[in-house]
């Protein structure tokens, strides 16, 4: 139910963009690179899906190539602790354009049909009979209420466009399709394409399994990227907001590029590494995502656009359990241990991030929507309903001690049962042995130390990730007065944000 509060915020930020216009653009403008001739900032959002921690060279992988963001990471400051607001798909890219938890969104899970909905009733409690815990009923759409980055940079005179995946409602027409009420183009972005690119989700059933005439270097043209190209040649004279948003590297697997996938078999057999079919193609398809970022940086310098453009690359999740490169991080997506939320996190902005830079400071993608309003200079309405903190200050001194202190907190209050990934030993990643470790949980990560919070028995986990990045020493008998403050800490955050939690199945 939309509160009033949110609709005048909204509104005042939909009609007071021309009084606040020119406030943050001059800033903007200085700050990115000190030049006397005039180029407004622009902002550039590259987010991949289910990209893992370790799936790129620049983050220590040594089988996939990935040169094109391995340069992007050496051309500014490279996050070591970026996290996403969550272990799956929807939850995390509704908080990035909110800057809001899934927690205090009420949208924890994937969207569904656009025509399901769901309540606390006995039909959708006795789904979860053979459970401990019933969740809660599955959000289909992020509200228009929410304000999002698009509607806030308009106040600074941004277009916005958003080339991709979407996913923060219900499928409309088909898997992953635009709602057309809930959409990117009803929640502030003024273009957009909902084009899937060259990703397998496109191709036809004749066509599955079947290599393309691509010789050696050569891939698919991405249609996703070519409309990223096209928008920013439309808008170089900016400002805009441009959401390049992949299907890359999310499963189903696939390649068009037969020298590809001989390439990686090759390389595998050369390091005599027993990887599984699988794993060989996600290498292949996380390289194809390479070279179309690759294209996208191209683009970026060949419209003269470098130097006036604050670009940021993440995932939205960590990756999948079978073929992702989740190791030395413990867990995968579905849940929160790192290997589900700690992802790649790069940020590019010429004058300001000093090449080759690395930080450890822990910030995570609610903290974007704040950031993009601190370098443009927009005002953010509503600041203490709001979970980020605008990271700008890292940004330009990555030693800086602004953040320290700060939790992060995490809400997944559901089972993930994607069938045999629940008993499927975890071979790729430190895993427990099982997959079933997806169960209700909550965390929340304060300087060094990180607890889990387990629904069914109320168990928790405490783990210092500044010594154990794997989170196999649980500390929570060893320092329990640290364990219960972060666990009080963790519940006290969840009853403030009126979070939504699993209840205990009567049956």
């Amino acid at each position: 139910m939309a509160r009033a509060f949110d609709i005048s915020r909204r509104d005042f930020l939909k009609h007071s963009g021309l009084a606040i216009a020119g406030l943050g653009l001059a800033g903007c403008a200085s700050r990115a690179g000190g030049k006397q001739n005039y180029k407004p900032l622009n902002i550039i959002h590259i987010l991949i899906d289910d990209l893992g921690y370790a799936d790129l060279g620049c983050y220590g992988n040594e089988f996939c190539e990935t040169p094109n963001i391995d340069r992007l990471a050496s051309q500014g400051l490279k996050f070591t602790s970026g996290y996403s607001a969550s272990a799956i798909c929807s939850p995390a890219r509704a908080s990035f354009m909110t800057g809001k938890t899934p927690a205090r969104l009420n949208f924890e899970f994937v969207t569904k049909d656009e025509d399901m909905h769901f309540d606390w009733n006995d039909e959708w409690r006795k789904q979860w009979a053979d459970w401990k815990l019933t969740p809660p009923p599955f959000t289909i759409n992020m509200p228009l209420e929410e304000v999002t980055i698009p509607e806030r940079l308009k106040a600074a005179g941004y277009v916005s466009g958003i080339t991709g995946k979407w996913h923060c409602a219900g499928h409309h027409g088909g898997y992953n399709g635009w709602s057309n009420t809930y959409g990117p183009l009803q929640q502030g972005f003024d273009w957009g394409t909902e084009t899937r690119g060259s990703h397998p989700y496109r191709y036809k059933k004749s066509e599955k399994g079947k290599f393309g005439d691509y010789k050696e270097g050569e891939f698919p043209e991405d249609e996703l990227t070519q409309k990223a190209i096209q928008f920013m040649k439309e808008n170089k004279d900016g400002p805009f907001f441009l959401f390049v948003s992949h299907y890359y590297v999310h499963d189903p697997l696939g390649t068009k590029c037969e020298w590809l996938l001989k390439k990686y078999q090759a390389k595998a057999e050369r390091m005599g590494l027993d990887y599984s079919d699988k794993r060989i193609l996600y290498a292949a398809f996380v390289e194809t995502m390479d070279y179309y970022v690759g294209q996208l940086l191209e683009a970026i310098d060949g419209q003269g656009l470098t130097d006036n453009t604050l670009l940021v690359f993440t995932s939205d999740n960590g990756g999948h359990p079978v073929h992702a490169f989740n190791a030395p991080l413990r867990g995968s997506k579905w849940n929160l241990y790192e290997g589900g939320i700690r992802v790649p996190f790069m940020v590019r902005w010429p004058g300001v991030t000093k090449p080759g830079t690395v930080t450890d400071v822990p910030v995570v993608s609610t903290d974007l929507l704040q950031t993009y309003c601190d370098v443009t200079g927009v005002k953010v309405a509503g600041e203490s309903e709001l979970d980020g903190q605008s990271i700008r200050a890292v940004i330009e001194n990555p030693k800086s001690k602004k953040l320290d202190g700060r939790a992060l907190y995490w809400h997944f209050p559901y089972y993930h049962w994607r069938g045999d990934y629940f008993e499927i030993p975890a071979k790729i990643g430190i895993n427990d042995g099982y997959i079933s470790q997806t169960k209700p949980q909550s965390a929340i990560r304060q300087g060094d130390y990180k607890l889990i919070y387990f629904y069914e028995d109320g168990n928790v986990e405490l783990y210092n990730l500044a010594k154990d990045l794997s989170e196999q020493n649980d500390l929570s008998k060893a320092m329990p007065e640290k364990a219960a403050e972060l666990k009080d800490k963790l519940l006290g955050y969840l009853e403030k944000v009126v979070a939504r939690l699993p209840r205990r199945n009567p049956w």
